[in-house]
């Protein structure tokens, strides 16, 4: 089986789906890796680190992708980079699958079985898989830093001889993984941290970090979560409150990082126009869901915006990004960790359980059709359904064999699928 890794060609991205270190592993198992000149430059990893790892390096991405089972990407391929996909191609990265539709018809139709990584379960066994806990990690870090660079203030209570400087004061929208970071982060730097979320459990991780638990409305957040561990979305009452308790509070606030995101719908408005206006001169506000529609009224995604009054609101887009060489290495364990089992260690091939919730939670398109349940749902024009029962054997030879005459006819399909088994069979093998 040979492993393709093209460079990322989205405008601002600086990650790479695989690293020399990766690329070891996989070469352990028998597998070829093929990764694209300059791939991992932006990430700080060079053609010749690769090399040495034992990855061939291809001049274009065309070569690339065109010699590849199986493409790893960061971000989805744009139309330039689908055409050179082989029909039947495994493609796996993050696909933005809960909100864009239409690329995923596209895949579809490009005959590429794609796997989106932001749909990993949240089950213990997939918990070194997920690449949003990886991810939102770095984020969460990076958004104080920022903020830290943006404050015309220090965090720390600094005792001098000149005087006592007052700690700053960092408030967190958000606990999932890039608020916990966040708030364990300003704590180091010396700061008094508050957060808020919808979940009432996670009052608790705040408290063990150091931070305050700033609650809105207990009996309404009692039901705030969904299976999978993450928020739901709340009634409008219950925004209303939030409102009136946040404005409150954020008036006194130096730093506040927003992180609040709900799968497949634009991320709710946590902080308004008014709320901004109540803040001090110099306060700073990181909005980390700018690219999902932001959590601030009037942030930009990749911008600054500087308020009338004096507020710094940083919408950096591609947060994980700027810290890339980390960032590409954990998505590279994630995407190892998600391949590996279904790789036979003796002769590199690798054959998919198609009954393992992992495989069949990440996997959107097969066989020329979207075939994730949840986006099914979500699509507003009918898609044709192909489920992983129906894709896998084919059983429609029982129907061609109740004539006598029809004997003949059956050879042919076993023919088909023994040329198949060499990319990708219908029991899921590479080779």
């Amino acid at each position: 089986m040979k492993i393709a890794v093209p460079k990322e060609r989205l405008f601002g991205e600086t990650r790479v789906a695989v690293t020399p270190d990766a690329v070891k592993r996989f070469t352990k198992l028998g597998v070829e890796v093929v990764v694209e000149k300059s791939a991992g430059s932006s990430s700080s990893f060079t053609d010749q680190a690769y090399k040495d790892a034992g990855a061939k390096i291809a001049a274009t991405a065309a070569q690339t992708i065109a010699s590849g089972d199986v493409v790893l990407k960061v971000r989805s391929p744009d139309a330039k980079e689908l055409s050179h996909f082989k029909k039947g191609t495994v493609l796996v990265a993050s696909l933005n699958a809960l909100n864009d539709a239409a690329a995923l018809s596209t895949l579809a139709k490009s005959g590429v079985t794609a796997f989106a990584m932001e749909l990993m379960p949240r089950i213990t066994r997939a918990q070194s898989m997920d690449i949003l806990s990886s991810q939102s990690n770095l984020a969460g870090y990076k958004s104080v830093l920022d903020a830290a660079s943006e404050l015309g203030r220090a965090f720390p209570m600094m005792m001098t001889a000149a005087g006592t400087i007052a700690p700053a004061k960092a408030f967190i929208m958000g606990v999932g993984v890039a608020g916990l970071q966040a708030i364990a982060t300003a704590k180091r730097l010396g700061a008094v941290v508050t957060a808020t979320d919808v979940r009432p459990a996670t009052r608790e991780q705040v408290e063990s970090l150091g931070g305050k638990f700033l609650e809105v409305d207990a009996d309404m957040e009692k039901d705030a979560q969904t299976e999978g561990g993450y928020a739901k979305e709340m009634p409008p009452e219950y925004f209303a409150k939030q409102k009136q308790v946040v404005a409150e509070h954020i008036m006194k606030q130096d730093v506040v990082i927003t992180t609040a995101l709900i799968p497949g719908r634009p991320a709710p408005v946590l902080v308004t126009a008014d709320m901004i206006k109540s803040m001090k001169p110099g306060a700073v506000i990181v909005d980390l869901a700018v690219e999902a529609g932001g959590n601030v009224e009037g942030s930009k995604p990749g911008e600054i915006v500087e308020t009338a009054n004096g507020v710094k609101i940083v919408g950096h887009l591609n947060v994980p990004g700027r810290l890339a060489e980390d960032a590409s290495s954990l998505y590279a364990r994630n995407i190892f960790n998600f391949l590996s089992p279904y790789i036979d260690g003796d002769s590199g091939n690798m054959t998919l359980d198609w009954d393992d919730e992992i495989v069949t939670g990440t996997l959107v398109t097969q066989s020329g059709a979207v075939v994730h349940e949840r986006i099914l749902g979500m699509m507003k024009t009918p898609v044709k359904k192909v489920t992983l029962k129906k894709s896998a054997p084919k059983k429609a030879a029982p129907k061609k064999s109740a004539p006598k005459k029809a004997a003949p006819k059956k050879s042919a399909p076993k023919k088909t699928l023994t040329k198949t088994t060499k990319k990708v069979s219908s029991k899921g093998e590479l080779s």
